[in-house]
């Protein structure tokens, strides 16, 4: 069941994956080396992303895996959008009662701003193994019970995460998919909270209610 604290409306906890020593294009692939004129070319990704972020803080902030620049599809079937489609969403679907935004990351970072009327459900808890994601479903919208859930009329989702090198969003959409959940009520906001930032969009606080 949602719940609302201080305008922020959680529904559980998770715990992130142990963050690597280690920062790749991908969990398998630390580099890629590319030949153009005669030259290599190496592409790799920097230690120091951040200019506010410095030495190892950097290393384990952005460790791949599990933070590794994102595919723009997250699964088979799910739709990739943008800030403005996000913003359609909010108008259309979620001032209806027909969809819900989800923010996957842990309520600490939920807390500190996100995109407003987004509800935290953290990503971990939206896995196979958690025994509470059946709950989880059910407050979500999803009608039935474990081995015959019924999405019909469960609202669409759009999910987002911290951004395009931070892994949690797709995740969170691969489970959400394996538990049975229909593609097509899906989107993947892939930019995340990055790119709301990025454009300047209104974020809220803990201190914000809605």
């Amino acid at each position: 069941m949602l719940r609302w604290f201080g305008g922020m409306a959680v529904l559980s906890l998770g715990v992130l994956p142990a963050a690597a020593q280690d920062v790749r294009l991908s969990p398998d692939v630390p580099s890629v080396t590319i030949t153009l004129n005669g030259q290599d070319v190496v592409i790799s990704r920097a230690q120091d992303p951040q200019a506010v972020i410095t030495g190892e803080a950097a290393k384990i902030a952005h460790a791949c895996p599990p933070n590794c620049p994102q595919p723009m599809n997250a699964a088979e079937g799910v739709g990739s959008v943008g800030a403005l489609e996000v913003i359609a969403f909010l108008q259309e679907d979620v001032a209806s009662g027909s969809g819900l935004l989800l923010d996957v990351r842990l309520p600490g970072s939920f807390a500190k701003g996100r995109i407003p009327g987004a509800v935290n459900v953290p990503f971990a808890t939206l896995a196979a193994e958690n025994p509470y994601v059946l709950d989880i479903l059910q407050a979500l919208g999803v009608a039935g019970t474990a081995g015959n859930l019924d999405f019909s009329t469960a609202p669409r989702l759009v999910i987002y995460g911290q951004g395009l090198s931070f892994g949690e969003a797709a995740q969170a959409v691969r489970s959400v998919v394996k538990a049975g959940y229909p593609a097509e009520k899906i989107s993947y906001f892939r930019g995340g909270l990055q790119e709301w930032l990025l454009f300047g969009l209104n974020v809220w606080g803990a201190a914000d209610q809605g």
